[in-house]
């Protein structure tokens, strides 16, 4: 039996037990940054209409597709599955996620604009995340004293949304950054648990895109960036003094094969091989 999209959500509901190992689950993303050229497009386009096929290929930012599927997504997958009574509370809030996607995500700062509470605001985030509309990326932390704890980070699952829920109709150059760094999360999800990933930030508001951690191994510190020549790594030096076993990864949209700056102390790489210069740190710890 295979079940795909929100229909996994409905599925589950049907069995007595939890099918614990008689089940596979397999996370499917926009199209990656390696499957550009497959589809014949480009990078930029990729970052601004997404990554849904139609929609990466529409010759025009596809307004109304993104539209309709927002319609759909309500009156098909909440609606028929969780049954959820306030439409414009439940819309506004991912419009809100939406547009702030890739920011740290305080619901009572929320109440107001959404017209509901936060713990209705609270339930809605959860239904959002199980349906896959936004992933919620919790903060890394072993020194509470000097760390956030308990904020997380909310992603919108697809930078075409993300783009039309800001209203943008073209990309500018300080676009480019915040997008790129939807478009490694995809990439991390694909090769790492989500429960692996995570973001870091300190109380002096010093942060880093995401950590790959696993149990028992230091962690793998990520910084993305646009460009190679723009990729300062200021935070790095921050986290390391706390986490001095760390690795460091900087990540960008022009550098290729996983690099070691001696002088910097971090490893540059393209995102076609971040999964190998993440494994080749954890390999390296497990000696």
């Amino acid at each position: 039996m295979l079940a795909t999209g929100s229909s996994t959500l409905g599925a589950s509901h049907r069995f007595r037990d939890t099918l614990a190992g008689r089940k596979r689950q397999l996370h499917l993303t926009p199209v990656l940054f390696s499957e550009l050229a497959v589809f014949g497009a480009d990078l930029k386009t990729r970052l601004f209409h997404g990554g849904l096929p139609e929609n990466l290929l529409s010759e025009h930012f596809p307004e109304k597709d993104f539209c309709e599927w927002l319609d759909a997504f309500w009156a098909r997958d909440i609606q028929e599955l969780f049954r959820l009574e306030k439409r414009g509370a439940f819309m506004r809030l991912l419009e809100l996620l939406l547009t702030q996607s890739g920011q740290l995500c305080e619901l009572n700062s929320l109440t107001s604009v959404c017209g509901a509470s936060r713990q209705t605001l609270a339930n809605y985030l959860g239904v959002l995340e199980a349906t896959g509309a936004v992933s919620v990326i919790r903060p890394f932390s072993h020194h509470p004293q000097k760390e956030i704890v308990s904020m997380p980070k909310v992603y919108g699952f697809d930078t075409g949304f993300v783009c039309h829920a800001r209203g943008w109709r073209d990309l500018r150059h300080e676009d480019y950054g915040g997008l790129w760094e939807h478009l490694v999360l995809d990439e991390l999800r694909v090769h790492f648990e989500a429960t692996q990933i995570y973001y870091w930030r300190d109380k002096r508001k010093r942060e880093l895109d995401y950590i790959i951690a696993r149990r028992g191994m230091p962690p793998v510190a990520i910084e993305c960036k646009w460009k190679l020549k723009s990729g300062q790594t200021k935070h790095f030096p921050a986290f390391q003094s706390l986490y001095p076993n760390a690795s460091l990864i900087l990540v960008t949209s022009d550098a290729e094969q996983p690099y070691f700056n001696k002088r910097q102390g971090h490893i540059e790489t393209g995102l076609s091989h971040l999964k190998e210069a993440v494994e080749m740190q954890f390999q390296k710890a497990d000696f």
